[in-house]
């Protein structure tokens, strides 16, 4: 479209789908740089809608789609759980950053996985699984333990079961409610880290500092800013990073998500074309956040400086953690984000808290 050649400027609106706290964030990092943000979600009194106007309606609703689309000057979106369709039908009325096509890749394993082995980055060896007598050949090849993931859908270890010697198939299959699948092999892997890229319309991409994610009960717990591994990783990871954008043409943001092995090789776990939880850390340790990076990138403007002034840990607060909001705000280098989120559910993210610590001299002439 015409219209993609040019900057976006402040004072239009942004629409944002999906009305998480990563929106509820980007639509904050918009209003810093003078943009409004228009939302679009299911659910009423949603994070972000607290912060910007929004259309409650189903993503499957194409005339509430086109009307939103009429109210906005691009789209972009928070959360790729959502039908690709749906993203084409807003593409016709309004420029989609990124695109349907990034978005259909990114949310369905059956294609994320090919196109992570076609552009040469490595998985871990893996098969589809359509039936039940599908994932038992898988199982035949790949062996156990193995890990059973639905193709869609799945998060924070949802949609997954483990294969092991003690795994009834027949079990393990119906917990997939007969959706497509796919089987991977098990990867002792010695840590998981992951990059954040941004690309902009006229190409040119930069990448946050490569981070370590560690995980309780299959929820990222603390990311860890700068990840502790050699220098050679931490090129190979961005490497990734950076060529994963390019081939996708992507415009926007994008985590990926990889495995570090016992003997120093990167395996890609997965990909996510929006703001992620792991780069949250960025809004206080970086000149410029994830989610104002995200707004630069859809809107054609210039991406912002993305060293790191501060190391960081950045922390979940998962249910009841959200408790603690006092004690923290009384710590001096922590940085407190509440999502906004009424009912502190068991496993429900409801804010996140940043410490920052000194910059190491080494990482500052790394930089």
């Amino acid at each position: 479209m015409a219209v993609d050649r040019f900057e976006i400027a402040p004072g239009a609106t942004i629409g944002i789908i999906g009305g998480g706290q990563l929106g509820r964030m980007t639509a904050m990092a918009a209003a810093r740089l003078g943009y409004r943000s228009h939302i679009y979600c299911p659910e009423a009194d949603c994070p972000a809608s607290q912060v910007a106007a929004a259309t409650i309606a189903p993503y499957e609703d194409h005339r509430a789609l086109a009307d939103f689309a009429a109210r906005v000057d691009v789209v972009t979106f928070e959360f790729e759980n959502i039908p690709a369709e749906s993203v084409r039908v807003l593409s016709r009325h309004v420029p989609v950053r990124p695109g349907w096509r990034v978005l259909e890749t990114a949310q369905d394993r059956l294609l994320e996985k090919p196109f992570f082995n076609a552009i040469d980055v490595e998985t871990a060896a893996w098969r589809p699984v359509l039936d039940r007598a599908g994932l038992e050949a898988a199982v035949n090849i790949l062996g156990r333990p193995s890990v059973l993931k639905t193709a869609r859908f799945g998060y924070d270890g949802k949609g997954q079961v483990k294969i092991d010697e003690t795994t009834s198939l027949d079990n393990a299959w119906t917990e997939m409610n007969g959706a497509p699948a796919i089987l991977e092999s098990f990867v002792d892997f010695e840590r998981e880290i992951s990059v954040i890229v941004a690309r902009g319309l006229d190409g040119a991409a930069r990448c946050f500092d490569v981070v370590e994610n560690r995980h309780r009960h299959h929820i990222l717990d603390q990311t860890i800013a700068p990840a502790a591994i050699p220098p050679a990783l931490t090129r190979r990871a961005e490497e990734i990073a950076l060529r994963t954008a390019e081939t996708l043409e992507l415009v926007g943001l994008l985590a990926v998500e990889l495995f570090v092995t016992g003997d120093g090789q990167l395996l890609a776990n997965e990909m996510a074309p929006r703001p992620h939880n792991s780069g949250h850390w960025t809004m206080d340790a970086c000149g410029t956040s994830q989610f104002e990076q995200l707004v630069r990138a859809v809107c054609g403007l210039p991406l912002g400086d993305t060293r790191r002034h501060s190391d960081a840990v950045m922390t979940n607060l998962i249910g009841d953690d959200i408790n603690q909001w006092l004690n923290i705000l009384g710590e001096s280098d922590a940085c407190l984000h509440i999502y906004g989120k009424a009912d502190a559910r068991p496993g429900r993210k409801m804010g996140h808290v940043t410490r920052l610590l000194p910059l190491k001299i080494e990482a500052a002439e790394e930089n």
